[in-house]
Formats: structure tokens, sequence, C-alpha cells
């Protein structure tokens, strides 16, 4: 079992391509040897956005703090604290800050090494 806060764990910059203000603190991973799946929190600054691309795999979010959306070609839906979604497998996405404050959320994963 692990417990922790999640101010414990390694806030870590998104420096792949496209991204931009954006961070990762990856709660549940690898190192927590977790046999299916993995919790991420990220946060998005003003101005900020994940980079637009696509994976073999679903994923969940749940938003904590802030306003953002999610982007796909040809379509955006809004996202506010309390709000959650799904990102089917194969869809092209983003993420992105709309508001004025951080943009908060919780995205959890299949393990990409056992999704693929």
């Amino acid at each position: 079992m692990i417990v922790k806060k999640y101010h414990e764990v390694e806030k870590l910059a998104v420096n792949e391509e496209g991204a931009k203000n954006t961070s990762i603190r990856w709660l549940v991973g690898k190192d927590a040897d977790a046999p299916n799946f993995f919790l991420r929190q990220l946060e998005v600054e003003p101005g900020g956005h994940t980079p637009f691309h696509n994976h073999p795999w679903e994923h969940e979010v749940y938003v904590l703090e802030g306003r953002g959306q999610i982007n796909t070609r040809g379509e955006s839906k809004p996202l506010e604290k309390g709000s959650f979604g799904l990102v089917m497998p194969g869809e092209e996405h983003q993420f992105e800050n709309t508001g004025d404050t951080p943009f908060t959320f919780l995205c959890i994963i299949p393990d990409p090494d056992k999704a693929k």
C-alpha cells in the first residue's frame, strides 16, 4: 500500500515538443509497481497546453482546479473544477488552460507497456 500527499511527488516539466507551461507528477507510476493503471496529476499554467498527441489507450481525467478544455482536431470541450472526461484510444487530443489560474487535473492511464 502507498499513501502520500501529492506535493511529496516530484513535479516535472513536460518537455515534449508542442507542450507549453505544463508539469506532471506521476502519483502512481512504474516505481509504485501498480499492476494495471497509473495516476498522474497535470498542471497547465495560464496560456499553456499539452501537445496534440494520440496513443493506443484510453485515459480518464478529473479536474481539480481551474478552467480548460480538451481540444481535438475540429472540436473543443470545456472542462472546469469537478468535471471529467474520457479520451478514447487513438483520439488525437490536447489539454489547454483557458483560465487565468493553473488548470490542474488527474489523469488515469493503463500501464503503457501493457496497453500496446
